[in-house]
């Protein structure tokens, strides 16, 4: 596939992957994205997943048409980028790899026994490389999102070659809307590291561009506004949507039927956009994902051994590791003779930045009864005061 007069698409699908990193489901599969720059030097962009090497590789050599690679660019060591380093060193021996200083020193830590030294240049911010017409301008990225990570630029097609970032799940083969797998890559993957981001957003403001290349997922190529306005909006942990997230975790249906109560109950006062996840059946990256697009969250888990029922406690986990931030957030709790699990969840939200706790705290007594109406009453006004 060509993406401009001197760019040729080389990477692969993935549909047999069940699972990314070896936790987020992705049932539409994965695309693993490799670009390769044709000019008088001739410049591979990243590889692929070791488990799509031949494909790969049938794609390259026929992209190629019997020219030899100079250039290895690396913007990313992440396994399903850089899988085929040491069989594509096999193939070309007169190549040479291109990354940053960072990512040449962990290549020895993924391929035991290789001396990468003879083989590598590392470059820095602002760093060049001439293929002929093209020229490829380097920017660091770290902890986007890891330390290692670096982009390019190409002048003369206006290209960025962005690495993880503007990624998204889902295989290229499946035509979907960009922004719900992207939305849910970017904060199950890069969430944590919304500072980077914003250093990266910035450097790309100063660059004319007119396509992004991603590691994963399509080929950015109109109304980059549009993308680039949505990581930007996620990447400062501002809400995108106004509404609430109800997000619950039930042993025996108890407090399920309380948090659909209070649902219906939000609704009836005017919530814009309510939305409902049983933690102990639903994607956790969705539910991390809606907690960050919506602007309130409401947490509601049954008490469990003194503490609070383990898929809240998970959930909750995921969003301290995902640096949740800037929201206001209600509790309702449930407890059959000791109630815990609000102590347990007020203490884990505590220590997340800039989480305003309404109040009252909601307490149900196994299931909800007509009494505890008011409460939850008090509860939506205070929610969406």
């Amino acid at each position: 596939m060509k993406i401009h007069e001197d760019i040729k698409y080389i990477g692969v699908d993935d549909l047999d992957l069940d699972l990314f990193e070896s936790q987020y489901i992705i049932p539409n599969g994965i695309s693993y994205n490799s670009y390769l720059i044709l000019d008088k030097k001739i410049a591979v962009m990243d590889t692929v997943d070791s488990r799509k090497y031949g494909e790969w590789r049938e794609n390259l050599r026929s992209a190629l048409e019997g020219r030899t690679p100079d250039y290895l660019i690396v913007h990313h060591m992440e396994p399903d980028h850089v899988g085929d380093i040491v069989a594509l060193m096999d193939d070309y021996p007169e190549m040479m790899i291109v990354a940053s200083a960072r990512a040449v020193q962990m290549m020895p830590q993924f391929f035991e026994g290789v001396d990468f030294t003879p083989r590598t240049i590392a470059v820095k911010e602002g760093d060049t490389l001439s293929l002929g017409a093209h020229t490829l301008h380097f920017m660091m990225a770290p902890m986007v999102h890891w330390p290692e990570v670096m982009v390019s630029y190409d002048e003369l097609s206006k290209v960025v070659f962005s690495a993880d970032a503007f990624g998204k799940f889902g295989a290229l083969s499946h035509d979907e809307e960009w922004a719900c797998e992207a939305r849910r890559y970017y904060f199950n993957i890069c969430g944590k590291y919304g500072v980077p981001v914003q250093t990266l957003l910035k450097k790309l403001a100063a660059l004319d561009v007119e396509m992004i290349c991603p590691l994963h997922g399509p080929i950015l190529t109109e109304n980059l506004d549009y993308y680039i306005g949505l990581y930007d909006t996620w990447s400062k942990y501002k809400p995108e949507t106004e509404g609430v997230f109800i997000a619950f975790a039930s042993i025996h249906g108890g407090t399920a039927a309380a948090a659909g109560k209070l649902a219906e109950i939000l609704r009836a006062k005017g919530a814009p956009k309510v939305s409902v996840a049983d933690l102990s059946r639903d994607d956790m990256a969705e539910a991390v994902e809606d907690a960050f697009r919506m602007s309130k969250l409401v947490v509601a888990a049954s008490s469990y051994d003194s503490g609070v029922f383990p898929p809240m406690y998970d959930f909750l986990h995921h969003l301290q590791i995902k640096s949740f931030q800037k929201r206001r957030v209600a509790i309702v709790e449930n407890g059959s003779w000791a109630p815990s699990a609000g102590r347990v969840m007020r203490a884990m939200l505590g220590e997340m930045k800039d989480l305003e706790i309404v109040e009252p705290m909601v307490t149900i007594r196994s299931r909800m009864k007509s009494t505890d109406l008011p409460a939850m009453e008090a509860l939506a006004d205070a929610l969406l005061a």
